[in-house]
């Protein structure tokens, strides 16, 4: 459940947190820069994807907390809408950046991880790396995780 207090202007990036409309391109980590704010609807365009540039309409929906985390359960109406100035790695996969800062304080942990996370750009001029979190702590490199095993059993070629 998102915070119940969303402090939202024009111009703001944006992520949807639900699946709203997956024809129109409204899904889970969409990203939305917001053109006008209404009480019970919101108008943006998309940032990313095969539909950018297009206007689309957000409206309040009824989000409901999961039983599990409490004795009750919550219902609330509102955006599903979170600012956006950052994402994880996993919520920018399948998505083309101009411009992507990658802050890795501690190596990847998981296969794959490291290259999804720079093959986000459009060009290799748009990517900054900042590896390490300490003033002492100047390396330049990071781990990239690899599991071997997913290459064994692979049909082997040959080339003549």
């Amino acid at each position: 459940m998102p915070n119940h207090c969303l402090k939202l202007k024009k111009g703001m990036p944006t992520m949807l947190l639900r699946n709203v409309n997956p024809s129109l391109g409204l899904c889970n980590g969409t990203r939305i820069k917001i053109t006008w704010l209404g009480e019970w609807v919101i108008e943006g365009k998309i940032m990313t994807g095969n539909k950018i540039s297009k206007k689309v309409l957000i409206p309040r929906i009824t989000m409901t907390s999961q039983q599990s985390k409490c004795l009750f359960i919550l219902k609330r109406r509102q955006f599903p809408l979170r600012p956006c100035y950052a994402m994880t790695i996993n919520k920018s996969q399948g998505q083309s950046l101009k411009h992507v800062g990658l802050y890795l304080p501690n190596p990847v942990f998981s296969y794959g991880q490291l290259y999804v996370a720079t093959s986000r750009m459009t060009s290799p001029i748009g990517l900054k790396i900042l590896i390490g979190h300490d003033e002492q702590d100047h390396e330049s490199y990071t781990k990239n995780i690899v599991y071997y095993e997913a290459f064994n059993d692979l049909p082997q070629v040959t080339i003549k």
